[in-house]
């Protein structure tokens, strides 16, 4: 079950609508979903919030470190309240993933994303849950630096926001540790397209009266 959820991004409000940025939204939306608010907690670094659902504590963090050394806040909680590794969801921006779409995936590489890097160092392991949330490719390596630090367009933001809504449904599955079925549910990228109506099939000709002679 997941007891500590981690959005990845930068502090500050020259960075808030950034790409990079994205596990922020999803912890802010989390926030306002449960009705709680996050504080800064200089012990871990980081702005923190802590409820309790269905007897079950649960713990949101934010790492207010700069994106680099995202690790130093998640390791302080996590070790202070001993969070495993698989009781954490680290919750970040993803390149390969088309805005609107989201992927969840349990360890595995950091592939070059520097939040994911310094949790790996900090943490000693690979073996935490990672809820992807896509924010496309520029299409050239050179640019995906200028990419994540800039605003998406207004489209991209509208199905980012979308996503981030439906991937919260999967919230009771995660804390349930039912992952298969959170997976399920968040994997479900777009609702499926409703069929198209059957055309009707056209009216026969009415016979014509038949007149007897």
């Amino acid at each position: 079950m997941i007891k500590l959820f981690v959005g990845l991004g930068n502090p500050g409000p020259e960075y808030e609508a950034t790409r990079h940025n994205a596990g922020f939204w999803w912890i802010d939306a989390l926030a306002r979903q449960l009705k709680v608010s996050l504080a800064m907690d200089r012990s871990y670094y980081g702005l923190v919030a802590r409820t309790v659902i269905n007897g079950q504590t649960v713990w949101m963090l934010e790492p207010q470190t700069f994106m680099n050394l995202s690790g130093k806040s998640v390791a302080a909680l996590a070790r202070f309240f001993k969070i495993a590794p698989q009781e954490m969801l680290v919750v970040h921006d993803e390149l390969d993933i088309a805005p609107g779409e989201a992927k969840l995936k349990l360890g595995g590489s950091h592939a070059g994303h520097n939040g994911l890097r310094d949790i790996h160092a900090q943490m000693g392991t690979d073996d935490y849950w990672r809820l992807r949330i896509g924010v496309g490719h520029p299409g050239v390596k050179s640019e995906v630096v200028n990419w994540v630090l800039k605003k998406p367009m207004l489209d991209h933001r509208i199905a980012i926001d979308q996503c981030i809504d439906r991937t919260l449904k999967a919230l009771p599955h995660l804390m349930a540790g039912d992952m298969d079925k959170a997976t399920m549910l968040i994997h479900t990228s777009k609702p499926p397209r409703p069929k198209p109506p059957k055309p009707e099939k056209p009216a026969l000709p009415a016979e014509p009266e038949r007149t007897e002679p």
